[in-house]
C-alpha cells in the first residue's frame, strides 16, 4: 500500500448545497471541516506508508473519521456507515453524495499502523499547533494535571485461567506459523480437546482439589511446549513468536519446577508466601495485552489496564484572589477555552510522581511550558519542585507532610522541632543535645543524610518516650540534602496559608474535564493492539 499525499479533497458543490440545506445551523462534522480542515493532512503520515503499490485511503481523511468516531462514541462499523449515509460526514470528508465509503475493517488497521510507527499523537500535536497559532493557548500560562484509570479491553483472568489461556494462545500461533512441526511436537488431538475453546468460556471446577489438578495440567503442558520449542532440533525462529514468549513468562511467574525425593519432576503453582511471585509492575495479566497491569486505588477501585494523565490550560479561570493590577491581562485570556495540552498514558502501577517530569518535558518540547502547574499531592517531590522552578515553572501542589511516627501523633518532637546547622553538620534537639553522627547515604536511589544522637543523651532524656520508640534507644533523623530540605520546608509552610489554599482551588477544575472525558466516551477502555494507545 502506498501514499499519494493529498489531504482532504475539496467539498463537491452538490455536497455543499445539500449539507447547508440539511444543516442550516451547521453540525459538529461541518464545523470541524470548516475550521480545522487543514489539521487533517497526509504529509505527517508519509513515513508509515510506502511509495510503491496500490494507493491507500487518505490517512488525513481516516484520522478525521477517527476523531468524529470518538466524538460521537461510535463503533468502527457505525463510523463506516456514517461516511456512507450521513450528509454532514460526507461534507467533512469531501465526498460525493454517491460515494460508497469504505469498509469498517480499514479503521482498526489504520490505528494499528499508526501505533506500529509511533504516530498515535500526530493529529493531537497538529491540532495543538493550530491552537497555538490561533492564540488559544500559549507558553507561560496556567495548566493543571490529573490522572484517571484506563481499563484494558481484555477479559479479566485469574491465575488459573491465565495459565491455560497463555498455552492456548501459543498453540494457536504455532498452528499457523509451523503446523507440521507442531503436529510432531505434541499430541494434537489431546491438546485440541483441552485448548479448543477459550479457557474462560467454560466453568472452572468448583472443588479446590480439581482446580489444583487442572492448574498442574496447564503447567505441565506449558513446560512440555516450551521444551519442545527450545529443543536443539526446533527452528530457532519459533522462539521469537510473541505468544510463545508470553507463555514462557506466564509459566515462570505462575509455577515452580522441582524434583521430588523419588526423582520425579513436579510442576506446582507458586505460593506467594513460600515461593514468591513477581511484583505487580512486572506480572503479566493477559496473553493478549502484555502491558496491562492490575492496580488498585484506595479501597474501592481495582482495575486491569493503565493510567491516563490529562493536562489542560486553565488561564480563563483566574482565582478571585488575584491582584487587581492583573485584571487587564487576565481579561485578554479569559476568552480562551480550556484546552488539553498533553495526554500521557502509563502502566497502571506507575505512581503519579513518575509521570510529572515526562509531562513537563513534553509540554516544553511543544513550546508550552506553564508558568504555574497545578497538581495533586501524588505528583510532586522535592527534586521535581526544584527542577521545575529552575526551568521557570512553579508547581502549585501540596507536598506530602512529614509521615514519621512523631508527626502522625502530633508530638512536639517531629523533624521541625530540631535545629539543623548545615555548615557544622550538626543537629540540636529541643532538649539541647547535639547530634553525634552525620552520615550521607543513598536511600531508594536518592541522596539522604542520616543524623544520629548519642545513646547516653537519649537514654537519660526525660522526654525520650515522646521523642523515639527505637529499640536502640536513641533518636535518628533522615534528612534531604540542604537545598532539597529547604525547598520541602518552604512548600510545607506555604501550603498552610489561606492565600495558597485559595490559589490551589483552581486545580479542582481538571476533575470536571476528566469526568467529561470519561462520561459516555471510550477513554477508559484500552485496545490491546498497540499497548498504551488510547482507543479514540
Amino acid at each position: 500500500m502506498s501514499l499519494r499525499p493529498m489531504g482532504l479533497p475539496p467539498v463537491p458543490e452538490q455536497t455543499v448545497r445539500v449539507a447547508r440545506a440539511a444543516f442550516p445551523q451547521g453540525s459538529l462534522a461541518i464545523r470541524v471541516r470548516d475550521r480545522l480542515g487543514e489539521v487533517f493532512t497526509d504529509e505527517p503520515f508519509a513515513e508509515a506508508f510506502g511509495v510503491r503499490g496500490a494507493p491507500g485511503l487518505s490517512p488525513g481523511m481516516l484520522s478525521l473519521v477517527t476523531v468524529l468516531q470518538f466524538a460521537e462514541n461510535l463503533t468502527d462499523r457505525q463510523a463506516a456507515a456514517m461516511a456512507i449515509r450521513a450528509i454532514d460526514w460526507k461534507y467533512a470528508l469531501g465526498l460525493e453524495l454517491t460515494d460508497t465509503g469504505f469498509d469498517h475493517s480499514v479503521l482498526p488497521r489504520f490505528r494499528a499502523r499508526l501505533v506500529g510507527n509511533g504516530m498515535e499523537r500526530v493529529v493531537f500535536d497538529r491540532l495543538l499547533e493550530y491552537c497555538v497559532d490561533a492564540g488559544l493557548v500559549a507558553a507561560g500560562g496556567k495548566q493543571r494535571t490529573d490522572s484517571t484509570h484506563v481499563v484494558s479491553a481484555v477479559r479479566d483472568l485469574n491465575r488459573l485461567e491465565l495459565a491455560g489461556e497463555s498455552v492456548r494462545a501459543a498453540l494457536e500461533a504455532l498452528s499457523v506459523a509451523a503446523p507440521d512441526w507442531l503436529a510432531r511436537a505434541v499430541d494434537v488431538p489431546e491438546f485440541a480437546h483441552r485448548y479448543g475453546p477459550r479457557v474462560d468460556s467454560w466453568k472452572l471446577p468448583g472443588s479446590k482439589v480439581k482446580r489444583d489438578q487442572l492448574s498442574q495440567v496447564y503447567g505441565q503442558d506449558a513446560l512440555r511446549l516450551c521444551r519442545a520449542v527450545w529443543s536443539p532440533d526446533a527452528p530457532a525462529w519459533l522462539r521469537e513468536i510473541g505468544a510463545v514468549d508470553i507463555m514462557r513468562q506466564v509459566l515462570v511467574q505462575t509455577y515452580t519446577v522441582r524434583t521430588s525425593s523419588r526423582g520425579k519432576e513436579v510442576v506446582s503453582k507458586r505460593e506467594a508466601d513460600e515461593d514468591g511471585v513477581p511484583p505487580g509492575h512486572l506480572r503479566l495479566a493477559s496473553p493478549y495485552d502484555t502491558d496491562a497491569r492490575w492496580s488498585a486505588k484506595g479501597d474501592d477501585l481495582f482495575w486491569l489496564g493503565y493510567k491516563v494523565h490529562l493536562t489542560e490550560s486553565c488561564d480563563n479561570t483566574p482565582p478571585e484572589a488575584e491582584a487587581e493590577a492583573e485584571a487587564e491581562a487576565e481579561a485578554e485570556v479569559r476568552g480562551r477555552p480550556n484546552l488539553i495540552t498533553d495526554v500521557t498514558t502509563t502502566l497502571s502501577t506507575v505512581p503519579d510522581v513518575k509521570a510529572t517530569a515526562p509531562i513537563q518535558q513534553q509540554l516544553a518540547d511543544r513550546g508550552l511550558p506553564p508558568a504555574e502547574h497545578y497538581l495533586d499531592s501524588g505528583y510532586p517531590s522535592a527534586e521535581l519542585i526544584e527542577t521545575a522552578r529552575s526551568r521557570g515553572t512553579v508547581m502549585v501542589t501540596p507536598v506530602l507532610l512529614d509521615r514519621s511516627a512523631q508527626a502522625k501523633s502530633h508530638a512536639r518532637y517531629d523533624k521541625s522541632a530540631f535545629r539543623i546547622d548545615w555548615k557544622a553538620r550538626r543537629v540540636r534537639c529541643p532538649q539541647g543535645n547535639t547530634s553525634t553522627g552525620w552520615h550521607p547515604v543513598r536511600q531508594r536511589e536518592r541522596d539522604a543524610i542520616v543524623v544520629e544522637f548519642a545513646k547516653t543523651d537519649c537514654q537519660a532524656c526525660p522526654v525520650r518516650p515522646e521523642c523515639t520508640s527505637a529499640r536502640r534507644g536513641n533518636r535518628m533523623l533522615t534528612l534531604y540534602p540542604e537545598h532539597l530540605h529547604t525547598v520541602l520546608a518552604a512548600a510545607r509552610a506555604e501550603q498552610k496559608t489561606k492565600t495558597w489554599k485559595d490559589k490551589y482551588a483552581l486545580r479542582a477544575g481538571v476533575e470536571g474535564t476528566i469526568n467529561r472525558a470519561t462520561r459516555g466516551r471510550t477513554i477508559r477502555v484500552n485496545t490491546p493492539s498497540g499497548g498504551s494507545m488510547l482507543k479514540v
